[in-house]
């Protein structure tokens, strides 16, 4: 059994603890760790534990064998029809789909453990499996009638019917909210649906599409349905050959004169973009489980070829240079797995603001595996830029998790709006301008108005008791940087607010530095949470885990103090004036010649 034993004995947190419609992300913008809702560190459910011991087993037994196929696949860029199969039979299409409608009804934490290991050996499984539970049919979990769940989600669970969701477009990625496909209502209520979407993971084998088209009526601009691709007037594109992830169908899906009944409305008329940022923000648990997966086959791969590979006389695993780089991609998979892990407990539990974490845990685990992926490869040397080796393709894979599910850039601008948001709506004279950041999310992020010059200490939360006493005394030093540095964010948040005024919006250098601090507060509380819980159980890698967590420490710390330190000190400027000349240009303008 792949259960570790860490899972096994932990005990789930107690459930009077947890502040359900409390944000531990935007408690930090106001000196605050809200500590109730960190320790102590969650655990599966008991039945998702026993689920999990077979479903891994019979994943590793499937995929294993497989993996001369699986590369052929990827060069091929396509999964053949009996794989698909094989996915069905094996349960896989169904895996949060609830068991009266013949789904397996894993809570969130238990499916980020069943893609991690798919994604242990094949990214593009996980992303089939993945698309369709994770987001291609979350909107209907999430917003389905009774009607729409009864007609849908007994073949959606049994995989004879894929799901895929349909929202980018040729000119709305990041911009979700200026998408062009349009939906008409008519007079007896149906739809007239027309338009493109584009990159659609399980465009050309997905049955049911969850689709967002403007409406522009009354209710609102954004409309989400229900669309099958059986329906006369929708069709797929060719395969996209991509970098990575290349056996995983990616097609456009147009919809040309696709009449969509009243029924067909997913969630409320004119909240289209409500259901998508829930579908997204409750998805990226999956894409962090994927994440750790990868991270967690690289450190294997590249722990056997360092103690194999032999070099003047001796194993590389000998060299420290090697030694530093095994050890960083472990500190890096225990730092994301503890954070994905403990948003998962968020969205099972109940939480009713986590979005801002899943952001982070999204930015912090896509960024981890890239890095992890680039340090196994050149462990590997010449071999593993060669096509035999797997390390070539899981580069090649892993680079898109930094741009779907809302590219970084974008999810740290949330992460900074999201808590200075929360800071300037405190303030009664900018309550009403702040609360304007969202009101058109993520076109722009609004702006602010006004802001008086008095200083808010007090609303910023800086001296309000924030000392994490529930710690076991080995993490105490490791505690008191994160109790130092959470005031440091308010200071900086309060500082950006009187300095920026009304282009707060605008200032994303700034936004950058703020949401990277509040990042490494939010996931350096979460090693700290995991690695007190492996003490008090008496975990036999206990004492690993808590170096784990002061060597996380000291790195957070540097960079913590850089990006405070930046927040005065920078190169903001003169890369502004760089920037605009070379765009002037349009080309480098140096030469030898």
């Amino acid at each position: 059994m792949s259960i570790s034993s860490e899972q096994a004995a932990a005990q789930a947190a107690p459930a009077d603890t947890l502040q359900r419609d409390q944000s531990v992300a935007k408690h930090l913008f106001f000196g605050d760790i809200l500590e109730q809702n960190l320790f102590p560190y969650p655990s599966l459910r008991e039945r998702d534990r026993d689920m999990l011991g077979s479903m891994i087993d019979a994943i590793d037994d499937f995929l294993a064998p497989q993996h001369a196929a699986l590369k052929h696949y990827d060069r091929t860029a396509e999964q053949p029809p009996e794989f698909i199969q094989a996915l069905r039979d094996m349960g896989l299409f169904g895996l949060i789909i609830p068991e009266e409608f013949g789904g397996l009804e894993l809570s969130n934490a238990a499916y980020a453990r069943v893609l991690s290991q798919t994604s242990s050996h094949d990214s593009s499984t996980s992303l089939t499996i993945g698309a369709h539970s994770s987001i291609g049919m979350k909107g209907l979990l999430l917003f389905g009638t009774p009607e729409q769940k009864t007609r849908y989600l007994p073949k959606l669970a049994s995989g004879e019917t894929i799901a895929a969701f349909c929202l980018t477009e040729a000119g709305a990625g990041s911009d979700a909210a200026s998408i062009r496909t349009k939906a008409t209502r008519n007079d007896d209520g149906s739809w007239i649906l027309n338009g493109e979407k584009i990159w659609i993971t399980n465009g050309g084998i997905a049955g049911f599409y969850t689709v967002f088209a403007r409406t522009d009526t009354p209710e609102g601009k954004i409309t989400a349905f229900i669309v099958e691709a059986g329906q006369p007037g929708v069709s797929h594109g060719p395969h996209e050959d991509k970098m990575g992830i290349r056996a995983s169908s990616t097609t456009t899906v147009a919809f040309a004169d696709v009449r969509v009944e009243p029924q067909n409305v997913l969630g409320d008329v004119g909240k289209g973009f409500k259901v998508a940022m829930a579908i997204l923000n409750n998805g990226r648990t999956g894409l962090g489980g994927g994440a750790v997966g990868g991270m967690k086959t690289l450190i294997k791969a590249a722990t056997a070829q360092a103690q194999e590979r032999k070099q003047f006389g001796k194993s590389i695993a000998e060299f420290g240079l090697v030694r530093e780089k095994i050890a960083q991609m472990t500190v890096d998979c225990f730092a994301a797995e503890s954070a994905v892990w403990m948003v998962a407990h968020y969205i099972d539990s109940g939480c009713t603001d986590y979005s801002t974490e899943a952001a982070m845990s999204k930015v912090f685990a896509s960024e981890a595996v890239q890095r992890c992926a680039q340090e196994a490869l050149q462990i590997a040397g010449g071999n593993g830029f060669m096509r035999e080796f797997p390390y070539e393709q899981i580069v090649r894979d892993t680079r898109i998790l930094s741009i779907f599910e809302g590219t970084n850039e974008i999810l740290r601008l949330y992460v900074a709006l999201s808590g200075l948001k929360e800071v300037g709506t405190t303030l009664s004279n900018l309550k009403s301008a702040v609360g304007n950041i969202f009101n058109d999310p993520i076109k722009g992020f609004g702006v602010l108005g006004g802001y008086a010059s008095r200083r808010v200490r007090e609303t910023t939360g800086v001296g309000t008791d924030k000392i994490l006493r529930q710690l076991d005394p080995r993490l105490r030093k490791a505690a008191a940087t994160y109790e130092k540095y959470v005031v440091e964010l308010s200071k900086c948040a309060d500082a950006l607010l009187r300095r920026h005024g009304k282009a707060i919006a605008d200032a994303q250098h700034a936004q950058k530095r703020v949401a990277d601090l509040a990042i490494d507060l939010f996931v350096g509380c979460c090693v700290l949470s995991r690695a007190d819980r492996l003490l008090r159980d008496g975990h036999a890698q206990a004492e690993q885990a808590v170096s784990i967590a002061e060597i996380f420490t000291r790195q957070a710390r540097r960079r913590m103090a850089r990006n405070v330190r930046g927040m005065v000190r920078n190169e903001d400027e003169p890369m502004e004036a760089l920037a605009q000349a070379v765009l002037a240009k349009g080309a480098y303008g140096f030469d030898v010649i």
